[in-house]
């Protein structure tokens, strides 16, 4: 590993690195999304980069960077590529999530060791039958005592970076009881099997495939987490948001510099000069200006709180999510009026950022649940 994020600790430079790390993911994003690969040269330049170890607490050796940074460095991820942004950002989340989950502390250094080398984890949550797990449908998956050991049964849609994951944090029902927990899955268990089903046509290279965990048998200390029936605020979900405002910076950066070179000659000059197109990129901008400072003033809100003032920060995160996204949405689409029909061809990058922007709408929290959380704080607050 050349370990840069590592030894390089200057925010800007760690940027400007990411940045030529993105542009060389944009050069293969029409490639992965047009065969529905996954993109593994990104993967490796991340894991290689030392980018995977940056939430990792300083107490396991890592730089424990701040929810503020983690956005920073997706929403710059994003603009290269939508899914290699999603993909890795939820390993980053659940890096530093399951710290904060309290795992036992001699499971998380074993973890977290492997981690240090370049190893990826993720949740394995979604079901078929449950449909998304914030909605709260006890999982199929099951979790059995055999001896000291623990015997996991099920299968896991949407598992995103499936065909990469060196750990599968699956969400089970413990037989016999009412309590459903996190059990922690290596991929050299025997009983695992991936089956190639992704066939979304947004973010198509994030290897959501399906999983199976047929009669997988983990050591006890693997059962790391009891669930609670109550979700516990967890803020870097927020990199989920960051992602889709790349991509619409890319949006944006695209149809900004079409306008500003395309000179059809029924007019003098480009398109840029055209009063409608300049206030679409005028919209552009105020709408881009209105989620960055909505994303980043949440994440040093949650950077700068206390642990209790933290407990009370979930309405706001879930709106960030809510607000971000739907802008991400709207910017593309002002993007594509901008350019016109060729937004529509398959050489446009556009027509990408269109599908996968998208996708957005259907990751957690779901917009109808945030208004909910948002009108129960209202009714509560106002007297």
């Amino acid at each position: 590993m050349t370990d840069f994020f590592n030894e390089e600790k200057d925010f800007t430079k760690r940027v400007s690195k990411l940045s030529e790390l993105s542009r060389n993911f944009f050069e293969r994003a029409k490639e992965v999304d047009e065969n529905g690969s996954f993109p593994f040269e990104n993967m490796k330049e991340l894991q290689q980069s030392g980018y995977t170890t940056l939430t990792i607490p300083k107490e396991f050796g890592g730089q424990e960077i701040s929810l503020y940074e983690l956005v920073r460095f997706q929403e710059v991820i994003a603009q290269g590529d939508g899914s290699t942004a999603l993909s890795i950002g939820w390993h980053m989340g659940v890096v530093r999530n399951m710290y904060e989950a309290n795992w036992q502390k001699e499971t998380l250094k074993e973890v977290y060791n492997q981690l240090l080398n370049g190893a990826l984890i993720n949740g394995a949550a979604t079901e078929p039958q449950t449909g998304s797990p914030t909605r709260g449908g006890k999982p199929q998956t099951t979790a059995e005592k055999n001896g000291e050991n623990w015997v996991i049964n099920g299968h896991k849609s949407f598992t995103t970076m499936s065909p990469v994951l060196d750990f599968f944090l699956v969400t089970a029902s413990i037989k016999g009881t009412d309590e459903v927990g996190n059990f922690l899955i290596p991929k050299d268990c025997n009983g695992i099997r991936i089956e190639n089903t992704w066939d979304s046509i947004a973010l198509r290279g994030t290897g959501s495939n399906d999983v199976y965990f047929e009669a997988v048998e983990i050591p006890a200390h693997y059962f790391v987490e009891k669930l609670e029936r109550r979700k516990k605020v967890n803020p870097w979900l927020l990199h989920i948001p960051a992602c889709y405002l790349g991509i619409a910076g890319a949006a944006q950066t695209e149809a900004v510099t079409f306008a500003k070179n395309y000179s059809p000659n029924s007019i003098n000059g480009t398109i840029s000069d055209i009063p409608s197109v300049r206030a679409k990129i005028g919209e552009m901008e105020l709408k881009m200006q209105t989620a960055k400072h909505f994303l980043y003033s949440v994440s040093k809100k949650w950077d700068e709180s206390s642990v209790e003032q933290q407990s009370h920060l979930l309405p706001e995160l879930s709106a960030v999510k809510l607000v971000v996204t739907n802008i991400a949405i709207e910017v593309v689409d002002i993007a594509m009026r901008i350019v016109g029909a060729r937004s529509l061809s398959a050489k446009s990058p556009l027509q990408r950022y269109y599908r996968d922007v998208r996708a957005g709408l259907h990751n957690p929290p779901m917009d109808d649940m945030t208004i909910e959380q948002l009108t129960v704080k209202s009714l509560n607050e106002m007297k």
